[in-house]
């Protein structure tokens, strides 16, 4: 039985490149950076879990929940299996954020959570706020057709992610698998980053602040399962 599923939707990204050395105190035992030349890649996300369910049961007033996710691209090379790790993944529900923390040693922060989707016929805009001590705001507006995800495209390799890893200690990682079919994307027009992301994040990120994204994205999502952890 899977651990949790959920149905993700509206996921935007707003991707980064930075120095890897920022990255490397964050990396688990057996996994090393997912490379695309001199810099790694870094994306600010966020995304809608629906219909929730853990050990196939809904949690009242933890079915339907927003997320913003901060993660990195990684690669187990024992299996070349391609994956993310998370820097820290903010929620309202403090029910999640213990689970999560408890069973798959992840970073989920409890803090204040907005969520809100214009639709229009040409154009739908989507913004996500959070709250760690000031507002922050990650908006995008974009054209409703879905796009396929091309062979050997940035959007396949930042969105076709099928692994997480997580840190228990120092020696100890653990791989899980996200099963979910593969997504559409849509053409962004606009995007707006308001984000401290020294206060969000910590002073090591704080070079995010002055950087602007290499590559925004809007992923259409589908139902997942998350399965159980293994150790590597």
């Amino acid at each position: 039985m899977s651990f949790l599923t959920s149905t993700w939707s509206y996921l935007p990204f707003a991707n980064f490149k930075i120095d890897p050395s920022i990255l490397k105190p964050h990396l688990p035992k057996g996994c090393e950076l997912d490379m695309r030349g001199d810099l790694a890649d870094i994306s600010l996300v966020g995304l809608r879990f629906e219909n929730t369910r853990i050990l196939n049961l809904p949690v009242p007033f933890h079915i339907n929940f927003s997320e913003i996710n901060l993660r990195f691209y990684v690669k187990n090379p024992a299996t070349g299996r391609h994956g993310v790790v998370f820097i820290k993944e903010i929620v309202d529900k403090p029910m999640i954020t213990l689970v999560a923390n408890k069973l798959y040693h992840e970073r989920y922060e409890t803090m204040p959570v907005k969520f809100d989707l214009q639709e229009a016929e040409s154009q739908n805009r989507l913004t996500y706020q959070w709250k760690p001590k000031d507002w922050q705001t990650f908006q995008v507006t974009y054209q409703p057709q879905p796009l396929a995800i091309a062979e050997n495209s940035n959007e396949q390799f930042i969105l076709e992610r099928y692994f997480g890893y997580s840190e228990y200690d120092k020696e100890t990682t653990f791989e899980y698998e996200v099963r979910h079919a593969s997504w559409e994307h849509f053409k962004i027009d606009d995007y707006k980053i308001e984000v401290d992301f020294e206060q969000t994040y910590g002073a090591e990120f704080a070079i995010l602040n002055d950087l602007l994204p290499d590559s925004v994205m809007m992923a259409q999502g589908s139902r997942i399962s998350i399965e159980n952890k293994r150790k590597l």
